[in-house]
This record gives C-alpha cells, sequence and structure tokens, in this order.
C-alpha cells in the first residue's frame, strides 16, 4: 500500500465558481441531477432513477445521524455578540445522556468573537412552554482550538435538548455564505434521521425521499443504518502542502450487531450512502484486525487512528474474517451494538476492503473527502469533476450527487 502522506493536497485543486455552489436545494429531492460512474463510465441521470443504476443484491448503509442546532447567541451587557457552537459532549459524554440532562451539562465548543469574552458567564433567556428559563454558559477550561463551557439552567425538568431546540440555532455549512432559515430546518435534514448528534448533515442522504426508499423496497434492494456524528472537522480545510501533516478530527460511531451481520452476508456488494458511512464501514475492517490480534481489547483500545490502515501491521485477514471478530467480541460481551470512533482518512492508495460502491456529493477543492473520492475511482476524480462543471451540475450540501459502482 502506497503511504498518502506525500499527497499534495495542490493536485485537488479545481475551479469552484460561486455560482456553482448550490446555496438551496431543489424543491423536490429526487429530481436532482445524479452522475454515476460505473466501470470508468460516466452516465448522466436523476437521483430518481437510482434503483435502475444498482447493482443486483445491494445492500446500502445509511447514516441515521440527525443534526442538532448547535449554535447558541449570548450578548454581553456591553451588547458584544459572543457564539458557542456545541461540538460534542464531555460531561456526560454520552450523546442520549446529555440531551435528556436537566440543569447542568458540559460540552467541548467552539467560541466566536472569543475576544470579547475574557471572563464571567453569559446568559440570555428564553421561553419554553410559556414559562421563562435563563441559560448560563461559562467557560472552564481551553483544549486547543475549542474550549470546555458548562451550560447550566434555572429549570429542574427542561432537557438540554429541548434548550437547543427552542435555543438553538441549526448550523449550515459556511461555504453557503447565508444566515440559517426556517427551511433549513427541515431541507438540512435526511428524511430518515434519527439519531441527535451531528453538526452537519450527511448530504448524500439529503436526495432520498420516502418514495425513493420504497423504491429500493419494491425492488428488493438491502437497507441498513448506521450512526456517526457529523463533527465540524467535515469542513477543516487541509492547509498544509501535503497531507501528511493534516490531522483528522475524531467521529464517534455506533453500529448495531444485527447491521454488522448483515454486511456480512452482503459483502462484494455493500454501498455506502455518503462519505460518513463509508470510513464507518471501512473501519470496522481494522476493528475487527485488531481483535485478531488482540480478542480482549477494551473499546478505546478499538479507536482506528487516522494512520492505521497505512502504518500498522496488521493480520492478512479477509474482510469477512474481520467483521465475526467483532461479532465474537460483541458476544463475548453480551453487547448488541459497537460504539467506537474513527479518525480514518481515506486517499489515494488506500484499498477498500468494504465498500463496493457509494453514493456521495460533489465535494470541495483541496478536502479530504475529495481524497477519499479520488481513492475510490483510482485518481480518475478530475474526468468526474469536469464533466459535473460543464453539464450543469450543483455542487456541495445542497447540490447534486454521483454513484460510484
Amino acid at each position: 500500500m502506497i503511504f498518502p502522506g506525500e499527497i499534495h493536497i495542490a493536485d485537488y485543486l479545481y475551479p469552484l465558481p460561486d455560482e456553482r455552489i448550490a446555496k438551496y436545494p431543489l424543491c423536490r429531492r429526487d429530481t436532482s441531477k445524479l452522475l454515476v460512474y460505473k466501470q470508468g463510465e460516466i452516465h448522466e441521470t436523476q437521483f430518481c432513477r437510482l434503483p435502475e443504476w444498482l447493482p443486483e443484491k445491494s445492500l446500502l448503509v445509511f447514516n441515521n445521524t440527525r443534526v442538532i442546532q448547535a449554535r447558541l447567541l449570548f450578548r454581553k451587557a456591553t451588547g458584544a455578540a459572543i457564539e458557542i457552537f456545541c461540538l460534542e459532549p464531555v460531561e456526560p459524554p454520552d450523546y442520549a445522556q446529555v440531551f435528556q440532562q436537566t440543569g447542568q451539562c458540559v460540552w467541548k465548543c467552539l467560541i466566536g468573537n472569543l475576544k470579547k469574552w475574557k471572563t464571567g458567564r453569559l446568559r440570555q433567556t428564553f421561553r419554553l412552554g410559556g414559562e421563562s428559563i435563563a441559560l448560563t454558559a461559562e467557560r472552564k477550561a481551553t483544549c486547543g482550538d475549542s474550549h470546555l463551557i458548562t451550560f447550566t439552567w434555572d429549570h429542574p425538568s427542561c432537557t438540554f435538548a429541548e434548550i437547543l431546540d427552542v435555543a438553538g440555532i441549526l448550523p449550515i455549512p459556511p461555504y453557503l455564505h447565508r444566515e440559517t432559515e426556517q427551511t433549513d430546518l427541515s431541507t438540512y435534514q435526511t428524511v430518515y434521521s434519527k439519531i441527535k448528534g451531528s453538526v452537519a448533515a450527511p448530504t448524500a442522504g439529503l436526495h432520498f425521499t420516502p418514495e425513493i426508499l420504497a423504491a429500493l423496497d419494491a425492488k428488493g434492494f438491502g437497507r441498513e443504518e448506521i450512526t456517526l456524528h457529523v463533527g465540524a472537522g467535515t469542513f477543516k480545510p487541509v492547509k498544509t502542502s501535503t497531507i501528511g501533516r493534516h490531522p483528522m478530527h475524531t467521529e464517534c460511531f455506533t453500529v448495531r450487531r444485527q447491521t454488522i451481520a448483515r454486511l456480512l452476508d452482503a459483502l462484494g456488494h455493500v454501498i455506502a450512502v455518503g462519505t460518513t458511512s463509508v470510513r464507518t464501514l471501512e473501519s470496522l475492517y481494522y476493528i475487527g484486525a485488531t481483535l485478531a490480534q488482540h480478542p480482549d481489547a477494551s473499546g478505546a483500545e478499538l479507536i482506528v487512528r487516522q494512520w492505521e490502515p497505512y502504518e500498522t501491521a496488521f493480520p492478512e485477514i479477509t474482510p469477512a474474517e474481520a467483521l465475526r471478530q467483532i461479532l465474537d467480541w460483541l458476544d463475548r460481551r453480551q453487547s448488541g451494538e459497537l460504539v467506537s470512533a474513527t479518525q480514518i482518512l481515506i486517499a489515494p492508495g488506500y484499498t477498500f476492503r468494504i465498500v463496493r460502491g457509494m453514493l456521495t456529493n460533489f465535494h470541495q477543492p483541496q478536502s479530504t473527502l475529495l481524497l477519499l473520492v479520488s481513492a475510490f475511482v483510482k485518481g480518475d476524480w478530475k474526468r468526474m469533476y469536469d464533466y459535473a462543471l460543464t453539464h450543469d451540475f450543483r455542487f456541495l450540501s445542497y447540490g447534486d450527487s454521483s454513484l460510484l459502482l
């Protein structure tokens, strides 16, 4: 395997005029364009015809995460506006628990206009169910570019989920260059989103409608779901000349035991919906390979590090053996789901183990997501993107998509 650390990110630059970035979605999600890249040939169709292009026996894997209203705005007595962007929970660290927390919780956050908030608590009030609730924020510690923020509120039964739903703002991608609007509350969620925790949508899934899902079922295609909470790092540009110095963000994911068992049965036919599903599915292989060497590894030891696929001497096992290792590990712990995290960076030189096809949007120049696409199509990304640019495809989160086979 080629070590990708020396890849020059300048090789992944392409011209993307602002007018080609979709600022809003289409009125009907499934009328978006679909570029099909199949065995090196490029075809153009509509997303509503996706079932016609999928190989027989395909098992589609969706990320069912739901975007939270993670931006909280405070205003100091001086009038200075401070934005707190909730990234991930710290106390308690579990998403499900923190959203049910009452009274207090701690999050790792980004802070906008930090220079105006030296000390003290921030406070805002809002109404919920006819009652006035005061929310305060206090900065406790600094962790690199982020900060630990303690939130407290004065209503004994109000949960943090309710606070975000009422006082929070849905974060939309910065490259849209506009404020969040009411319509984004629905259009920037997939129709199958369930588990709250993301600060960005798994955008390949935005094209699906209930009708498309029903059509997939009618044609006998399989569907499974994983949960990976998308972090703000998904928008972090590569600022180093080579990708070896670019730090990948950590994202937590959950995969049910029954999903892993179904993946085992469907190997060779797995289609990932979105790059988050790709990263989760490919991480499973390296978790299984770790367990082949260390059967009693703890959950913390199963986190997939950024360069692990390229640097670690794993045993030569098949994807089927890797998945069986995970199933056995879960059975020994009498657990119904694998909860782990990944920093995996998929770039040219990577060997795909689980994924045989993917649905994905058109990504930013010089991004790690574009590197992932290039790895899958063996460097042929420029031809795809040139076609999309010259055939009026819409780009980025609210844009059109591609099916790579």
